[in-house]
């Protein structure tokens, strides 16, 4: 499988953008799938995970009430919404996949990732 996010930008605080994560080579279904983010310096961090089924969504408290992860089974594509942007969002976003995890939160638990997006928001 492949993943290949796009959407990312250059965005001033309080704005909006939507990430996207096309899947190939294999049905997205059949995968749980998150966002991460790595701004310089800092380590890879969650962002947000949903199940392979859409049925169950987790996300990180910096993001809880204006970011919303949300899956297109059909079309296999992840979609990162972001609403309140703010300066402390700048980061590369990168999508991830994997078969099965009981700790979404994790980078480890994932076994394939996308090349990132850059998002940057400015004051």
């Amino acid at each position: 499988v492949q993943l290949q996010a796009s959407g990312g930008g250059l965005v001033q605080a309080g704005g909006s953008l939507k990430l996207s994560c096309e899947a190939s080579g294999v049905t997205q279904r059949s995968y749980a799938m998150a966002w991460f983010r790595q701004s310089p310096g800092n380590v890879r961090e969650f962002v947000a995970g949903i199940s392979s089924t859409g049925g169950a969504k987790h996300y990180a408290a910096f993001c809880v009430g204006r970011f919303t992860i949300i899956r297109d089974n059909a079309d296999n594509i992840l979609y990162l919404q972001m609403t309140g942007l703010k300066p402390g969002d700048t980061a590369v976003y990168f999508c991830a996949a994997t078969n099965y995890t009981s700790r979404p939160n994790l980078p480890g638990e994932y076994r394939v990732w996308g090349q990132g997006t850059l998002v940057t928001v400015s004051s």
